[in-house]
């Protein structure tokens, strides 16, 4: 009767915790989502094998040898070459297979490798900003604020920068998260196999608006849908250039959605390059600085000499008269 009540009450608990699960990690929609969840499962089985047992023999010996049981007690007793197999041999096997599943699914799952897929990559680029995330399509030739749309069955290479600190570009049901830095231009790719909407964010804190960098990240039933979506974008009067993007890289927390019909062609490279467009200009004005501070040292050498020569202090007199002599 026990052994019946605490199996509902863990079958209760497991639907509680899995529950828990719907739209993250274990929830994945893509390709890349699905790889990740089972090379989870795979390396958590794999550590139970070890974990399991010794929660077991922890408990077992400490109510077998309990006080009062007639045990047989052997205090000098000190090797075993049967167990010294076992606790040795068996996590040298785990490793091993650990290790060459991490070796295999670290190279196919590089966020830099593009998707091997029989569609062309769609281009996006995005950039983390104080706090809202800006996706510019560079193909489509619009940008859009905290939305994010692209077909299903499609793979996405997204190219990520930071305009500010910087921040972890993440959407769980899809895949891989990586870091937006500025000044740095980093890749991910991912695809989505499903039509739906999921939940992106910023997986890396960054201050005060931090909780509200969140986005939407929809994938259309089709490509009609998407190029349909495309359009009702740019109808929008509203044009990403170097002064509406100064206005929108202003801090602001819980920013909506907003959407450019039109972009500057480059912007994305500008912004990666906002803090590094004048590294040649410092480096040739570092050496003219430095021949320019050479001249004036020798203009000062040369005006002390004279000031030295034409001083008729009575210092300078004797400092003459002591070099003559």
């Amino acid at each position: 009767m026990f052994i019946r009540s605490l199996s509902k009450v863990a079958l209760a608990a497991m639907a509680l915790f899995l529950a828990g699960c719907e739209g993250g990690v274990l929830d994945p929609k893509g390709h890349v989502g699905l790889q990740e969840k089972n090379l989870i499962i795979v390396a958590t089985v794999l550590m139970l094998i070890v974990v399991i047992p010794v929660i077991f023999m922890t408990l077992y010996f400490a109510w077998k040898y309990r006080e009062g049981r007639d045990e047989l007690y052997m205090p000098k007793w000190a090797h075993s070459n049967k167990i010294e197999t076992v606790v040795w041999i068996v996590p040298i096997i785990i490793v091993v297979i650990l290790g060459t599943i991490t070796w295999k699914t670290t190279h196919e799952l590089d966020p830099y490798r593009p998707l091997d897929h029989e569609r062309d990559h769609l281009t996006v680029e995005v950039v983390s900003l104080n706090w809202k995330w800006l996706f510019i399509y560079p193909e489509q030739g619009i940008a859009t604020v905290n939305e994010l749309v692209f077909p299903k069955d499609v793979p996405v290479q997204f190219k990520i920068t930071s305009d500010s600190t910087m921040n972890s570009f993440f959407i769980p049901q899809l895949g891989s998260q990586i870091y937006s830095m500025a000044g740095m231009e980093t890749k991910l790719h991912l695809i989505a196999n499903e039509a739906g909407t999921f939940d992106g964010m910023s997986a890396n804190y960054s201050g005060a608006g931090f909780t509200g960098m969140k986005f939407k990240a929809t994938a259309t039933p089709t490509d009609a849908d998407f190029e349909k979506w495309v359009a009702s974008v740019k109808a929008n009067s509203a044009v990403l250039d170097a002064q509406s993007y100064d206005e929108l890289a202003k801090p602001s927390e819980n920013n909506p959605v907003q959407y450019y019909g039109a972009i500057t062609d480059g912007m994305f490279h500008q912004i990666v390059m906002k803090y590094m467009q004048h590294y040649n200009d410092w480096g040739k004005g570092g050496h003219e600085h430095g021949e320019h501070q050479e001249h004036k040292s020798s203009d000062a050498g040369e005006s002390g000499m004279q000031m030295l020569h034409h001083d008729s202090s009575p210092a300078v007199e004797h400092a003459k008269a002591n070099g003559e002599a």
